[in-house]
């Protein structure tokens, strides 16, 4: 049998419950126990007549004046030094020593309150209560690529907001936005500290009140799960908006893009496979030097980017004609109004009412025809184009090995003639991870195990020999220690190229966009920056989730894809020639030139490396033999 708790047990178990009622309740006690104190005092001294009066006094005191003695006394300590006649003073020593104790005990809530209530702003513990805003869920070094280009996104707005929550701390966070980021100007950043997959502190971010969200995977063994951790959070939270979702993301492993597919079955959801997207990049670029800076200047928000229009002036006309109908805008494709994507359509297709043309602009409100209805194309400046010599084997050399090495590997076969051959300089622990790609179509895989930085073996591969030379980072070390041995290999590489005439091309990748720049002495054709490019496709998607069927179909090896081919196929070269001149050419062609490179500015990076995306087209430009036109076309 359970014995009956004991008055000192009830007494405790009160005293427990009150006490962790927090501050208000405490500072609601002691204020009950000061009243007491001094109602009892004043009792007393009203009751005992003018014999506990002060001295001097010929009357008794009232309740009313003694209890505002009393008062006084319990507030400052001080007040007693003036009292006289011991009847009096008794009274008032008691009601003093308790306030003592109760100022006292007051002023430890009071300061444990505030020292909380600062301990929660550090953390960031309040609420966002905003709307139409834009959510970043996570920490990771590609929140530096993305803020800016939200901020650049919000330029037209005016008040952007960006709210960030991470398990960080809120001060960390806002200190290292500061120092990476600078100035955000319209665009105030929020940020706030609590787990992304708790759905009690999601709630703090209000993400159900988001014009979109960005899931950012953390950088450990198991990105992928927390994505989809986070993004059911958001889908599943019992606090869902009707509408759906705007939620962008990105996904290490294929085999997960079913779940997330599942998971945003009533979303508007974009997963950005990173490691096909990089791999199908670096497999075009090696082939082509310089694409990635086209797809970069595609993809970030500085320039000019993707806009969708729909133009009823178009209706019934071909795609063809669009091309050279507006004068600050390069037009790569159509929108049919059922939200099929065609990008490069043969030119006889007309565009029919609902349709949207697809434009390459500086802005949404910049996509203007021109009224011209016969451009000034310099007829006698157009080259019909030499005949494509048939596809000769190629040989290639991948230095270093990573997850994205056998994507990349099979995305190379898609494009070299058969009989060609691709060698992968790697750890001899990677020796397996080869053998298992090593089943082509069109290319032979060699592998051969060893040190990437040892100049000997760099040596005795004789580079020179190869078409194209990819150097990959290694992913399984950290970011600047894998920087810095790329680094040791490009500056090999450059000196064996400078001492051999015969051209090959080399494009690596960077991990850290920061090492960019000390990688310019290196002299390589192109640099990928893996986590900088899939940041800028993040960015572009939070604003345009139609975006994702125009990248999916950009960077799909069926179909259309960006190229740079030589100048001389298309214009007279060394004679000032304007773009709606190199339009028509690549229209003629079934293609679309939405830009050119310099090659004498290659290295030049305040010139963006050469490349020139939408120029106006009727700018003129003397082009040289080695420059290359960017088009759209199917080979």
């Amino acid at each position: 049998m359970t014995p009956q708790p004991t008055l000192k047990e009830r007494w405790n178990y009160w005293f427990d419950n009150y006490m962790s009622r927090g501050t208000l309740a405490l500072i609601g006690g002691l204020a009950v126990i000061s009243l007491v104190i001094i109602f009892l005092a004043a009792a007393v001294i009203s009751l005992g007549g003018v014999a506990l009066a002060p001295e001097g006094a010929s009357e008794p005191m009232t309740f009313v004046e003694a209890a505002w003695e009393g008062l006084m006394r319990t507030m400052d300590a001080g007040t007693m030094g003036g009292d006289a006649g011991w009847g009096f003073r008794l009274p008032m020593f008691f009601v003093t020593l308790g306030g003592v104790f109760i100022i006292s005990a007051l002023i430890g809530v009071l300061t444990t309150a505030v020292e909380g209530k600062i301990e929660d702003l550090r953390k960031g513990r309040s609420r966002v209560l905003e709307s139409n805003h834009t959510v970043i869920l996570g920490w990771s070094p590609q929140i530096f690529t993305i803020i800016p280009e939200i901020v650049a996104a919000n330029e037209n707005q005016k008040n952007g907001i960006i709210a960030i929550l991470s398990d960080k701390d809120k001060l960390e966070m806002e200190e290292e936005i500061r120092g990476r980021v600078g100035s955000t100007g319209k665009t105030t950043v929020i940020c706030r500290s609590g787990a992304p997959i708790d759905p009690t502190e999601l709630e703090i971010i209000s993400p159900h009140t988001a014009r979109s969200i960005i899931i950012l995977p953390p950088e450990d063994s198991d990105p992928d799960s927390y994505v989809i951790k986070t993004a059911l959070a958001i889908t599943n939270s019992p606090n869902r908006r009707p509408e759906p979702y705007h939620i962008v993301t990105q996904i290490q492993d294929a085999r997960n893009l079913d779940v997330i597919k599942m998971i945003g079955a009533k979303d508007d959801i974009h997963a950005v496979l990173t490691g096909e997207v990089i791999a199908r990049v670096t497999a075009q670029t090696s082939r082509q030097p310089g694409l990635s800076m086209v797809y970069t200047e595609l993809l970030n928000f500085g320039g000019d980017e993707i806009y969708f229009k729909e133009e009823p002036s178009l209706s019934g006309k071909t795609f063809g004609d669009s091309l050279g109908a507006y004068a600050d805008s390069a037009i790569i494709g159509i929108q049919q109004a059922d939200g099929v994507i065609r990008l490069n359509p043969p030119m006889d297709t007309r565009i029919a009412p609902g349709d949207k043309i697809i434009a390459v602009s500086a802005d949404d409100d910049t996509i203007k025809l021109s009224g011209l209805t016969n451009p000034p194309v310099q007829t006698n400046l157009l080259h019909s184009g030499t005949q494509r010599a048939a596809a000769q084997p190629e040989k290639g050399l991948l230095i270093g090995w990573n997850e994205s090495a056998a994507t990349i590997i099979r995305e190379l076969d898609n494009y070299v003639a058969k009989g060609s051959t691709v060698t992968i300089v790697a750890d001899q622990a990677y020796e397996a991870d080869v053998k298992q790609s090593s089943k082509q179509k069109n290319q032979k895989t060699i592998f051969r195990g060893g040190d990437t930085t040892d100049r000997a073996l760099l040596n005795d591969l004789n580079v020179a020999d190869y078409d194209h030379v990819i150097v990959l980072a290694d992913t399984n070390i950290e970011i600047q220690a894998a920087d810095a041995r790329t680094l040791i290999t490009l500056l090999h590489l450059r000196d064996i190229a400078e001492k051999d005439e015969t051209p090959f091309s080399i494009v690596s990748e960077m991990l850290d966009l920061r090492n960019r720049d000390l990688a310019e002495v290196t002299k390589v054709d192109d640099f990928i920056v893996s986590d900088h490019l899939i940041s800028l496709m993040m960015s572009q998607l939070s604003e345009n989730g139609n975006l994702d069927d125009v990248f999916t179909d950009l960077f799909d090896p069926e179909g259309s894809e960006l190229y740079l081919k030589p100048v001389a196929d298309y214009v007279e070269i060394g004679t000032p020639v304007n773009f709606y001149t190199v339009v028509e050419a690549a229209r003629r062609r079934g293609e679309v030139a939405i830009g050119y490179r310099i090659v004498s500015e290659l290295h030049d990076a305040e010139k963006s490396y050469g490349v020139r995306t939408n120029p106006k087209k009727s700018d003129e430009v003397v082009f040289a033999p080695a420059d290359k036109i960017i088009v759209l076309a199917e080979d």
